[in-house]
């Protein structure tokens, strides 16, 4: 869990840096008054048509072997099934882990250490022929290959002998724990019970492969599909990605993609402000457009805020996604709880939201896992600090510490424009602190730079900004990779940021992981986010709120809870 973090929270910083100032998220109110538009439900969705998709970033590495995706992507879950998928449906609904090529979300044994799937009847590629058991292993397998890595790493972690297989191309027995008794069920044999084994199955390393169609590195150019469209152009590494239709794809066996358009053209490399101003003009193709990668920032936010048919074609969601403050209890004077709880009491919550964007791009927070209930969102405030900051609390406790005529610290950011890490929200903070008796010095440092250093055991400072974003909505992939004290990497990128290697902290993971009800566990995540919030390691600050324009022919929006940006298999364009 702890490697899959990095791309979790790059990829969850991709939305944000253009996000906050944007949007990437689950669904919210809002959005039924969204749908209701001219582009909504009102007009029926029908099947014809292109859809246009502007993005910032490229779909590079187009190969499920190589993507990084929750849920299945959402580009990429227009070609490529796996044996689960996320439900295709609104705000919380669209938490839920649902079948996609296979008969259920999986049937767990033997105390969640062997997951058992069955596929659906009728299942075909793109060229018609059968998909088999033996395709995903297979799938799964090449995964494991150092020139198609990238993808998730809890197979490696989980699987047994997975930490060792290197791949088919170097290994041609294959991996044991993964078994195909026959062509429709294929199972699974993990070192340790795994409660959220259906999450991890919609990931695109689950997504079949003819081993007679692997061509390798050279694969992602044209994968055999599985999925309602298929692959007919790749040009520049995903620059520009060319979708049509898969004639061999059955919707009587697949539930959850709708498949309205006959073709779907990416279009990629764009400048955030070019999206925004082609999708607000609609003029043309772009009449049939959409964003997965780019959200309105604050200033663009109040331009279409006062323009009503503007404002009718603004999706908002709410990705699990959390902004905060870390303290690294190893350099003093964080060492001390009770200058952490000082600093706690005195942030201004207000000042930082409006630094983000304002309100209606951030909400406060003051629990670390995000406020959805599939996280097991359990509302906790151990340092309540009012809307302002609470500065006569925060000096109370800074003279029980020692630091009776103050103290000066520094806080460590990122000098990207992202409205999450960046300068606006750590001059906040400092200007907050000021009141308290706290003089905050400003350490920016170019993203990368960033990066390397609070991910460092090594050269973490004491006090910094950090974000997390989650492999999938749970608790688990929030809190472990955080939390773990068997997380924390000496010599690697470590996400333990608080250093904590608490017992029963440790002990409660573990606990939860072997259960396989998931609503149960997500009670449990909440109350350990809840005990471990005792302890001041983080400042939870606020959860991101995407917003996104989308074109004025662009019908039936969903955006869900799990990856908080409209779903590209859902809309319509006639």
């Amino acid at each position: 869990m702890r490697h899959s973090s990095v791309r979790a929270r790059r990829l969850a910083a991709v939305s944000v840096s253009l996000a906050v100032a944007a949007g990437a998220v689950a669904c919210g109110p809002e959005d039924n008054d969204a749908k209701a538009s001219s582009g909504g439900a009102d007009a029926k969705p029908a099947k014809g048509g292109t859809l246009t998709v502007l993005n910032s970033n490229p779909q590079q590495d187009f190969d499920p072997a190589r993507l990084y995706t929750s849920g299945g992507g959402n580009v990429p879950s227009l070609v490529f099934r796996t044996l689960t998928t996320r439900n295709r449906e609104d705000g919380a609904e669209g938490s839920k882990v649902v079948p996609d090529l296979a008969t259920d979300t999986g049937r767990p044994s033997e105390n969640a250490t062997v997951w058992t799937y069955t596929l659906k009847k009728g299942l075909t590629y793109e060229d018609g022929s059968a998909i088999t058991s033996a395709d995903i292993k297979y799938g799964i397998e090449r995964s494991f290959a150092a020139e198609l890595s990238g993808g998730a790493p809890y197979l490696r972690d989980w699987l047994i002998g997975g930490a060792d297989y290197q791949g088919p191309y170097k290994d041609k027995k294959g991996l044991e724990s993964i078994e195909t008794p026959d062509e429709r069920t294929i199972v699974f044999r993990l070192n340790k019970p795994e409660g959220e084994f259906p999450y991890l199955a919609t990931q695109t390393q689950f997504a079949p492969v003819p081993k007679a169609k692997d061509t390798g590195t050279k694969y992602e150019e044209h994968p055999v599909s599985s999925g309602p469209y298929k692959v007919v152009e790749n040009e520049n590494d995903g620059e520009r990605l060319t979708l049509e239709r898969n004639t061999h794809w059955s919707a009587s066996t697949d539930a959850e993609r709708k498949a309205y358009p006959d073709k779907i053209d990416v279009r990629s490399g764009l400048d955030s402000s070019v999206i925004n101003q082609r999708l607000s003009s609609s003029q043309g193709a772009d009449a049939a457009a959409v964003t997965t990668d780019t959200n309105l920032g604050p200033a663009e936010l109040a331009k279409v805020s006062g323009d009503k048919e503007l404002a009718a074609r603004v999706g908002t969601g709410h990705f699990g996604y959390t902004n905060y403050i870390a303290f690294n209890p190893k350099v003093k004077p964080f060492d001390d709880p009770k200058v952490r709880q000082a600093i706690s009491y005195a942030v201004d919550r207000s000042s930082v939201i409006n630094a983000a964007g304002g309100s209606s791009l951030a909400e406060a927070a003051t629990t670390y896992l995000p406020n959805q209930k599939s996280f097991g969102y359990t509302p906790y405030d151990h340092f309540p600090a009012g809307k302002s900051g609470n500065a006569a609390k925060a000096k109370e406790l800074l003279k029980e510490a020692g630091h009776a005529k103050g103290l000066t610290v520094t806080l460590t950011h990122s000098n990207a424009k992202d409205f999450e890490t960046s300068p606006e929200i750590a001059t906040a903070i400092q200007d907050a602190l000021k009141k308290a008796g706290i003089t905050v010095k400003l350490q920016g440092l170019e993203d990368n730079d960033y990066s390397d250093k609070i991910h460092n055991a090594r050269t973490e400072p004491g006090f910094f900004l950090a974000h997390w974003g989650a492999d999938w909505p749970s608790g688990g992939p929030f809190l472990a990779p955080i939390f773990d004290g068997r997380q924390i990497v000496k010599d690697g990128a470590n996400f333990n940021t608080g250093f904590l290697d608490d017992k029963s902290v440790n002990a409660e993971i573990d606990a939860i992981n072997k259960l396989t009800d998931l609503d149960e566990a997500a009670t449990r995540w909440g109350a350990l986010d809840k005990k471990i919030g005792e302890q001041a390691l983080t400042v939870p600050l606020f959860h991101p709120v995407y917003k996104r324009l989308y074109g004025k022919d662009v019908k039936n929006i969903v955006i869900s809870d799990w990856t908080g940006v409209l779903d590209i298999s859902q809309v319509s364009v006639k």
